[in-house]
């Protein structure tokens, strides 16, 4: 139902006062039960207060590697997830823009003019015509206000997602990268192990020859041998793999990217507070995109409740119409007006109730889906922070069991070669030994990861706030 109402200026004023109104529920963060401090750690909570925005500065370089550092500013600026990321952030600026616009009035200006005329005496006729008018729907109940802080909320959340990409490829990164220096070290720990094989399989294959040993021994040393090798392959394979992926993550493609081997290779681990304030919890990207789509999702409930109530919308046009164009503007030529139209629906069958009734429940999966990140960074936190404990303590007990197994391993070489036992239980060290050592290579790795995956469930690392 329209009607047309006279415009008179009690009119305009009431529609800037009722511009001043706006229906639907002022937002509150959804509240979430927080323990009073971790339990792995000795950092207590206090009040939350979104910093996603804040500076975190360059993590990585806490591992003191140069050649990591340079993959990871390569990160910023080459990877194509974060490319993306980028965009989706402008097409949410742009949004609000556009969303913004929507608060002031539409002006537009039309023109034309045409000639006529016919055969004989027929006189050709001109008509020229300009027209400037303007329509403004003013924000009686708030709809169009929170649409440019629903958009706003969009693009804040689109840019906490571009802050968890960029987390998330340069943990990626990084995680990547200790595990291909991980296997850098257990390639030459294999090579020492294959030198060693081969040293036992002469001394197995002289005693054979000698007649003090049976031929069994030497098909022991060369089974050894033959699976030794193999799983070098099986170790080259995946250091491709994994060299691969780091030239996807740092935007170049693999077949004109390489990383040399390091043989020596001793990882640095940085020291891991166990006081962490719970503080840095709040610079995760992820709870602030949670948040801010809660906040989203409640502007909706506004806008959903505004189409309860009448539109109002103000019009108004000015135009000049003549056969020439020195007479167009003319004061005879000028004819003006302006106008009000107020629109009600008044009969739907429900279904703005059920619009209102679905975009609430939108909020509370929206802020369901908030506390469940919240829980989750919770959880990520005192998982790393156990893991950095204990596999700081497993690092010193991998440490005591290779220097055993090493001498072991010698011991009982030495004692063959001496008659004293047989060649089944110098398989026995060897393997053993080679197990000792590997498992030292890892946990060294798997400290830098822990420490890399704690930088990510705090937000970006543990320095500042």
């Amino acid at each position: 139902m329209h009607m047309k109402i006279p415009c008179r200026p009690a009119v305009l004023v009431l529609a800037l006062a009722l511009a001043g109104c706006a229906v639907g529920p002022a937002y509150q963060p959804p509240p979430v039960e927080t323990p009073v401090a971790f339990k792995e750690g000795h950092g207590a909570w206090v009040r939350a207060v979104p910093a996603d925005l804040l500076e975190r500065g360059p993590w990585w370089e806490l591992f003191q590697d140069p050649e990591l550092n340079a993959l990871a500013a390569r990160v910023e600026v080459s990877n194509q997830n974060v490319a993306a990321a980028v965009a989706r952030y402008a097409q949410a600026r742009a949004l609000v823009a556009e969303q913004r616009a929507t608060l002031f009035p539409v002006v537009s200006l039309d023109g034309g003019g045409s000639r006529s005329g016919g055969g004989g005496d027929t006189p050709t006729r001109g008509s020229y015509q300009v027209d400037i008018g303007g329509a403004w729907e003013p924000d009686v109940w708030g709809r169009l206000r929170r649409g440019v802080e629903s958009a706003r909320s969009g693009e804040q959340a689109s840019l906490a997602d571009l802050q968890a990409a960029r987390l998330s490829a340069q943990g990626e990164l990084a995680v990547d990268y200790f595990n291909l220096r991980e296997l850098d070290a257990s390639i030459a720990l294999q090579g020492q192990t294959i030198a060693g094989y081969e040293r036992t399989l002469r001394i197995t294959s002289n005693r054979y020859e000698a007649g003090i040993v049976a031929r069994t021994d030497v098909l022991q040393a060369q089974t050894q041998l033959a699976n030794a090798r193999a799983e070098l392959l099986g170790l080259q394979r995946q250091r491709a793999v994994l060299e691969h992926a780091i030239a996807v993550l740092a935007g170049q493609a693999p077949g004109s990217f390489s990383l040399a081997p390091r043989t020596a290779w001793q990882g640095v681990v940085p020291d891991v507070p166990f006081d962490v304030p719970s503080t840095l919890l709040q610079r995760r990207p992820d709870i602030a995109a949670a948040e801010r789509r809660v906040a989203q999702a409640n502007e909706q409930i506004g806008i959903a409740q505004s189409a309860l109530y009448p539109s109002l919308r103000l019009s108004g046009s000015l135009g000049a119409g003549a056969a020439s164009i020195g007479d167009l503007f003319s004061a005879s030529a000028l004819a003006w007006s302006l106008g009000a139209s107020l629109a009600q629906s008044i009969f739907d069958a429900g279904g703005r109730q059920a619009r209102v009734a679905g975009v609430r429940a939108s909020h509370e999966e929206a802020a369901a889906r908030y506390r469940q990140t919240v829980l989750a960074a919770f959880q990520d936190v005192e998982d790393q922070l156990v893991a950095s404990r204990v596999l700081q303590q497993q690092l010193a007990l991998r440490q005591q069991a290779a220097d055993a197994a090493s001498l072991v391993e010698q011991q009982v070489l030495n004692r063959y070669q001496a008659g004293q036992v047989s060649f089944t239980e110098v398989v026995t060290a060897q393997v053993t030994a080679q197990n000792a050592r590997r498992a030292l290579t890892q946990a060294l790795s798997d400290r830098q990861v822990a420490a890399v995956a704690l930088v990510q469930a705090l937000g970006g690392g543990w320095r500042g706030l």
